[in-house]
């Protein structure tokens, strides 16, 4: 039977760089730190090496210590981490913090249209009414794990809702590609784009709901969670480039390629399961590869990305630096990796 090709020394010494290379990082308590320790949880959930959570229980316990800023839809992708050291420590002040981001989530965080979560960055409204496929990774997946930890049916029923309204609003039926964003108020997408790591976003985030969510089948909107990914991912591997990646512009053969999001696409392919994804993601793992250096900096990650104002302006975003998001969907896609013989994928759907 096919499977994956790859030398499993290799991808654990680039997992112990990279976890070492992004504990360096002074990151704060945001959505570049969320992403990057998340990335780092999953290494451990697969690796079982009890150094990266004891890495990332004493930044954690540090930063509780100086104290946490104002909760936004973006810092609430630190909740990953929160549910993973409660569930390996078992001490609630982990589960309190992921509680009282859940609490924002749901009675402050400003919404719109069918309950639908507005995009935030900051205490101000700096985005009325819109729709971004980041805030699946760090809102609408992360109110999905809390729901399956607390068996809480409200909480997943809400995670499913953002889930249903950023497909609606962000998927193209044409082509099967999300937009980066969707503006309520003016009812379009903005720009326009098919910006790389949205695709990521919503790709990574949709496979991991049948992984989480004990009998998915029985919730409708599941259906419409799979039924997305499926043209999604049957749309983004015609993208995939010489060197298994994808660019920042998914359809535009002039914009750079670009590490997170390839990373987040292919690790989404490994989630999903489907044994015709194979040959994509093994062309991907020497891409990936090759983008990490020996002190394992996940390179030629684009940065942080408003919507821009056109496909200059994504072109024109520096990739010069590491950050954050870039470790954390490289960790999750070499996590992936070395677990894809133990992935339950969903059959049928």
């Amino acid at each position: 039977m096919a499977g994956l090709i790859y030398d499993k020394q290799q991808i654990e010494k680039t997992i112990d760089a990279i976890v070492d290379r992004t504990m360096r990082m002074d990151m704060t308590w945001d959505w570049p730190c969320g992403v990057a320790y998340y990335g780092i949880c999953e290494a451990y959930e697969v690796t079982k090496n009890e150094r990266y959570l004891q890495l990332v229980k004493d930044r954690v316990d540090e930063y509780i210590g100086l104290g946490l800023p104002t909760w936004t839809v973006n810092t609430c992708s630190m909740g990953h981490c929160l549910i993973t050291l409660y569930q390996h420590t078992g001490d609630e002040k982990y589960l309190n913090i992921a509680k009282s981001k859940v609490d924002y989530l749901e009675k402050e965080a400003l919404r719109f249209g069918d309950h639908v979560l507005q995009h935030t960055v900051s205490a101000n409204n700096d985005f009325p009414e819109q729709a971004w496929a980041d805030t699946l990774f760090m809102a609408a997946f992360f109110l999905l794990r809390m729901g399956v930890l607390l068996n809480d049916q409200t909480l997943i029923d809400d995670a499913l809702n953002q889930y249903y309204w950023h497909i609606k609003y962000l998927q193209d039926p044409a082509t099967g590609l999300y937009y980066h964003g969707y503006n309520n108020i003016t009812g379009d997408h903005m720009s326009g784009m098919f910006w790389g790591r949205a695709n990521a976003w919503a790709a990574y985030t949709m496979s991991q709901v049948g992984l989480r969510l004990p009998e998915c089948y029985l919730y409708p909107k599941y259906l419409d969670v799979v039924g997305s990914l499926n043209d999604q991912l049957a749309a983004l591997k015609l993208h995939q480039t010489e060197d298994g990646l994808w660019r920042t512009i998914i359809d535009d053969p002039e914009s750079y390629e670009e590490i997170s999001a390839s990373a987040g696409i292919a690790a989404a392919m490994i989630a999903k399961g489907n044994p015709l994804h194979i040959k994509y993601i093994n062309k991907s793992i020497p891409g990936l590869l090759a983008n990490v250096s020996p002190d394992g900096r996940v390179m030629n990650v684009s940065g942080g990305t408003a919507v821009m104002k056109d496909r200059e302006g994504y072109r024109g975003i520096s990739r010069d630096w590491i950050q954050g998001w870039g470790q954390g969907l490289a960790l999750a896609f070499f996590a992936g990796v070395l677990n894809y013989d133990n992935i339950r994928s969903d059959g049928a759907l």
